[in-house]
């Protein structure tokens, strides 16, 4: 070595010897005054790390207490030779908020799903055990709301999921493989994923946040919580071939987790809106084109029901539905999961492509009958 990475290396040629000078990239000596120079440096760079790790450390204070681990003895799927349901044992994770002048925990039905309230066990940060006084679930979007009867507990404030955007980092707090207050961080890696086999959970509006802070069995039902401390979504699957976190997270939104919650709470029931179309499933990039979009958006309608907001609105088979109140739709469950989750009585506006043309149609939407496979 000549100096500071630096080699000579003797090679035969041709009989001949002659030197090559190699540079080889690897630490060489530093005087004084460079590790200085990069002490600095990564004192600097440190103070960045530190910040981020200060933010996360108090967004656990600030939420933790308020996250909790959920026991049910459920009735199992699978019966037993004399006809009764196995009782089994669910756990999962839940957040204590309040609503309605109500102290509730939010979670997912998946994880009370069948339980009476004598049958929940809800564990709390302080160790303390407690019993729900009621139990509200939806199974469409696989919500659940408990109300407990204590006051002298943290509640976790809500934030707005229609701010969330891609990149934005995020925390997962629950009970993974029974690890009660754990937490894991990540960023939001996709927003409106639908159409997600989710196994016996069966949940037919989907508009999910995605997720590669790591949700693990347990999760379900726990706070995904912005940096401002805010639930902005509760934690439901994974996608994954190992039954463990693979990166691939899934929330459901907390305002749309709110819309179904608080009507649950103020009146035990959820009332859904109904537009009164069928949409066409295969349409596709190729009709898409045929139609004169340059780009696979919207859904198309396929019939419309007789004396339905849609009929009534003048839509017919063969509409290409474009937009709702300006949002870009994606594809037919989308427009499907903004119907139903829109108030009973309010006056939508739809943009619709018909034999080329543009136009707007404002339709009045209306309770919906029970028929899941309309909008």
């Amino acid at each position: 070595m000549l100096s500071g990475g630096v080699y000579a290396v003797e090679a035969e040629e041709a009989g001949r010897v002659r030197t090559i000078t190699i540079a080889v990239d690897r630490y060489g000596p530093m005087d004084q005054q460079a590790r200085a120079a990069l002490q600095q440096q990564l004192a600097d760079a440190v103070k960045v790390l530190q910040a981020q790790a200060n933010a996360t450390r108090l967004i656990a204070k600030l939420v933790g207490p308020a996250v909790v681990h959920i026991e049910a003895e459920v009735l199992g799927r699978r019966a037993l030779q004399h006809g009764a349901a196995r009782p089994v044992e669910e756990a999962g994770s839940g957040i204590l908020v309040k609503l309605a002048g109500k102290t509730c925990v939010f979670t997912n039905r998946h994880v009370i799903a069948g339980a009476s309230p004598e049958k929940v066990r809800i564990s709390l940060a302080d160790g303390r055990i407690i019993q729900p006084l009621r139990i509200w679930s939806d199974p469409e979007t696989d919500v659940a709301v408990m109300e407990v009867g204590v006051e002298d507990v943290v509640t976790a404030p809500l934030g707005n999921s229609d701010e969330v955007e891609i990149g934005d980092f995020v925390l997962a707090f629950g009970s993974p493989f029974g690890l009660s207050h754990s937490v894991t961080f990540g960023i939001i890696s996709g927003k409106g994923r639908r159409d997600l086999d989710l196994g016996d959970s069966n949940v037919r509006l989907q508009d999910f946040l995605q997720t590669d802070a790591a949700i693990n069995p347990g999760n379900s039902g726990g706070p995904l919580v912005n940096l401002n401390g805010e639930v902005i979504g509760i934690n439901t699957a994974i996608a994954s071939s190992s039954g463990g976190n693979e990166g691939v997270g899934f929330a459901i939104p907390i305002n749309t987790f709110l819309f179904t919650a608080k009507q649950l709470v103020e009146k035990g029931t959820v009332t859904r809106a109904f537009l009164g179309v069928t949409l066409d499933a295969r349409f596709d990039y190729q009709a898409a084109q045929q139609a004169g979009l340059q780009q696979l958006v919207g859904t198309r309608v396929v019939t419309v029901t007789p004396d339905s907001p849609a009929a009534k609105a003048g839509l017919q088979p063969g509409d290409i539905i474009l937009r709702m109140d300006g949002k870009l739709i994606e594809n037919d469950a989308h427009l499907i999961t903004l119907v139903n989750m829109s108030e009973v009585g309010k006056e939508i506006t739809l943009q619709v492509l018909r034999n080329g043309q543009m136009l707007d149609v404002k339709a009045v939407l209306v309770a919906r009958p029970q028929n899941p496979a309309q909008g």
